[in-house]
């Protein structure tokens, strides 16, 4: 029996990278483009004796801006993977797309080649934050894009914004997010702004930057936060993990994938996996959990795509203690929580025995909560969710 496997594909491209952007990204000539598409293929390839052992669930078209190449291009790589990997019927496909980078010709290229879900990066509905942002489109292009898409035939679409931009008040904020539940996407994805190192957001809105002050308060952020979740869930949106929200049905099963540690396969430049390999000197018929990333020059991933054992970098095999650790904190993402009886399952120990102590601190302190052998989040937690995850993990009485 076959295992189940996600494919991340990321294309490092963009028109023009954000100021708030850190991804591995930045333009390129239509040249170096095509010579990228033509080594992805080659890599793809590489793993056709890997590709028999599983049947793939999800795969997830990233970047950079995936939608910067040609239909063409597009359709190409998909029927790569198509040749070398069995893909379920039923499979999720998502391509992220930035308005202003769609046509009708290229939707229909996604259309044949089994695309099934297009990610929108919107960001913003309103124009001066946009432009503040470095975004390439305005909210109208943005609009003309997701019509393109409804006429296409897609049925399942999701509009990423982002909260807590500098000058952003509560209030346009609430605008921008109805604007977008007008249009009634089956998902919507609500990040708050993070200022990374090496950006120049970072020199302008970082530590002692000059725009520091204009970023909104803890207080606003939070508010914001909530009426999110309120506006949404008025609007019939399920609140499934930290940021994103989906109409019954529709939640990303990619993302799921993630924060439920099922293997994947990250194809392409800097592309990072997550495998269960099977190793003689583990016990008989044991496996051993690996994460590696891809190289992340440019130069390299062209000359040796087509070698994944010479472009893998920090190879790393998890300890149990780490595996444990990966259950936990990215299982209390998801609003429901993570299982008590799933965690004794896979690693043979009682979850109160190795984090107890620490699981009801923050217990007390109102940040998790139990609920039918389920221990999650709180909505107090939530707004504190990565000082939940060090008060757990990081400072655990009994080292396993």
């Amino acid at each position: 029996m076959r295992s189940e496997l996600e494919l991340y594909i990321h294309i490092p491209f963009c028109v023009k990278k954000c100021a708030y952007c850190d991804f591995l990204s930045g333009p390129a000539s239509a040249g170096r483009i095509d010579e990228y598409v033509q080594a992805l293929a080659a890599e793809v390839h590489s793993y056709k004796n890997m590709a028999e052992k599983y049947e793939v669930s999800t795969i997830f078209l990233g970047g950079g801006t995936p939608s910067i190449l040609s239909g063409e291009q597009t359709r190409f790589i998909m029927n790569i993977v198509n040749e070398v990997f069995t893909i379920r019927k039923e499979a999720e496909v998502t391509i992220e797309a930035n308005p202003g980078t769609v046509t009708k010709e290229k939707l229909k290229e996604y259309k044949g080649a089994g695309i099934n879900r297009i990610s929108f990066g919107l960001q913003s509905a309103n124009n001066d934050e946009l432009r503040m942002l470095g975004r390439i489109h305005t909210f109208e292009q943005f609009l003309e894009s997701y019509e393109l898409a409804r006429k296409e035939g897609f049925s399942n679409i999701n509009v990423d914004l982002i909260s807590a931009i500098p000058k952003q008040t509560p209030e346009s904020w609430a605008m921008s997010l109805q604007r977008v539940i007008d249009l009634k996407p089956e998902h919507i994805s609500a990040y708050s702004l993070i200022v990374e190192e090496g950006t120049p957001f970072a020199l302008m809105y970082g530590e002692g930057g000059t725009g520091e002050k204009e970023l909104p308060s803890e207080e606003e952020e939070r508010y914001m936060y909530q009426r999110t979740e309120e506006m949404l869930d008025k609007a019939g949106y399920c609140h499934y993990e930290i940021s994103n929200y989906a109409k019954k049905g529709y939640e990303c099963r990619h993302n799921i994938g993630y924060w439920e540690r099922k293997e994947y396969l990250g194809l392409g430049l800097g592309a990072s996996s997550f495998l269960k390999v099977k190793e003689s000197d583990v016990s008989p018929g044991g496996t051993m959990d690996v994460r590696f990333n891809n190289t992340c020059i440019m130069e390299e991933y062209l000359a040796e795509g087509d070698k994944p054992d010479v472009i893998r970098r920090n190879i790393e095999q998890l300890t149990i203690q780490e595996q444990m650790e990966e259950f936990i904190f990215l299982g209390l993402r998801k609003i429901e929580g993570i299982s008590e009886s799933d965690f004794c399952r896979q690693f043979g120990a009682d979850i109160r025995e190795c984090y107890g102590k620490n699981i009801e601190k923050v217990i007390e302190r109102g940040l998790l909560q139990r609920d039918k052998g389920r221990l999650k989040l709180t909505e107090k937690g939530i707004d504190v969710s990565n000082y939940v995850f060090g008060e757990i993990l990081f400072n655990n009485i009994r080292q396993i």
